[in-house]
């Protein structure tokens, strides 16, 4: 199941906030540790997704020349 990137932060601001609330020390531990898991996660979301806009921007871009490039040649065979 693929998680989106606000839900991940979303996470990680709730880790934040029982951290800031912990009266114990190993909650507050946990808390902060959790937090940073999430908001690594968030990070790695956020630049797959990137990484997957570039390559569908590129394959959208060299279709587009091809199409350009098959119209040329089909107007030159004729």
């Amino acid at each position: 199941m693929t998680q989106t990137y606000e839900f991940l932060v979303a996470r990680a601001e709730e880790a934040a906030v029982e951290a800031k609330t912990a009266s114990l020390d190993n909650v507050k531990k946990r808390a902060l540790r959790s937090e940073a898991a999430w908001r690594g996660m968030a990070d790695r979301t956020l630049k797959l997704t990137r990484e997957r806009e570039k390559v569908r921007l590129g394959k959208e871009k060299r279709s587009a020349t091809l199409t350009g490039l098959e119209i040329v040649t089909a107007d030159l065979e004729h």
